[in-house]
């Protein structure tokens, strides 16, 4: 069994499709089959139901596909370590986060590049947490960032790297900008909120219903440019992490008041593949973000505007 016949075979699972997949694998499609046809006698095995095009993996095809991905990225992470002995890690960390940490993410990201100043960095944001896990088990992604619960931890090494707190983002008008609000007076403003897939929304949702408010949205989007583009124009106010106002300060006429009755808060954590010994430049993205003191620099106070 050759590397080459398991990424071509994984090139065909991904891709559903022998014509696709060859293209995506530089290859003519002639020899993208008989490598997968020799894989298969190999193993004496069917691992692909084939008419005159593509159909599924077989149930031995869906359980190699996994190893499949594990051997090849192990591949990876061995060669990645071979090349760090001899001129420090210069690999692609393939990173993934959350929307609403794809506003913080800078920080690690220049620690792990100022001490390994050869690696590379290719961000994938705009994924829920359950599509971070499936990415990061399927060895599809190095290392991400969001909220990882209890439930979402199997299989993986999840290291906190701060507490997000709440607060509300509002025209001046709207708020009296030297006191903190009740979730529950919030509930009775204008919001624009975040969609309901998306973690954080599930965070803020739970803070309503903790205060005893329930509240309907007047607009929800999937983007934060958007939120802060609404509350600019003192349409709506919002509700966004304490951590967002380091990187995208409020503008002139907007304040942002902290929230409380309940005080909520969501931990925000870095996770890796839990398999040893795993991804090199994994790792060392881990050592750099976790080296950070990031609750003490999210907590300090904005410069004046």
């Amino acid at each position: 069994m050759l590397f080459r016949q398991l990424e071509y075979f994984v090139a065909v699972a991904t891709e559903k499709h022998f014509a696709r997949a060859a293209d995506a694998c530089y290859v003519s499609q002639p020899a993208l089959s008989t490598a997968i046809a020799k894989l298969e006698r190999e193993l004496n095995v069917t691992l692909i139901n084939r008419g005159h095009n593509y159909q599924s993996l077989t149930q031995e095809g869906e359980l190699l596909v996994v190893w499949a991905k594990r051997i090849l990225a192990e591949q990876e992470a061995f060669k990645a370590e071979v090349a760090a002995v001899r001129s420090g890690i210069t690999g692609t960390l393939r990173l993934g986060t959350e929307p609403t940490a794809s506003t913080t993410l800078v920080l690690p990201v220049a620690a792990f590049r100022a001490q390994h100043p050869l690696g590379k960095v290719r961000v994938h944001s705009r994924l829920s947490t359950m599509e971070l896990r499936r990415r990061l088990r399927a060895f599809e992604l190095d290392a991400a960032i969001g909220h990882f619960g209890p439930d979402d931890r199997e299989g993986l090494e999840v290291s906190p790297l701060y507490t997000e707190r709440y607060l509300l983002l509002a025209a001046e008008e709207l708020v009296d900008g030297t006191q903190p609000m009740k979730w529950g007076d919030a509930a009775r403003l204008p919001l624009a909120l975040l969609t309901q897939d998306m973690t954080i929304r599930q965070v803020i949702d739970r803070a309503f219903a903790d205060s005893g408010a329930t509240v309907t949205p007047q607009l929800e989007t999937d983007s934060v440019a958007s939120l802060y583009a609404h509350v600019s124009m003192g349409a709506c106010a919002s509700i966004v992490p304490h951590t967002w106002l380091r990187v995208m300060p409020p503008g002139a006429g907007t304040r942002a008041v902290r929230l409380v009755d309940p005080d909520a808060t969501a931990q925000v954590s870095v996770a890796i593949h839990a398999a040893a010994p795993g991804s090199l430049t994994a790792r060392a993205f881990v050592s750099a973000a976790t080296g950070l003191s990031l609750d003490g620099f999210f907590d300090q106070a904005l410069p004046a505007r």
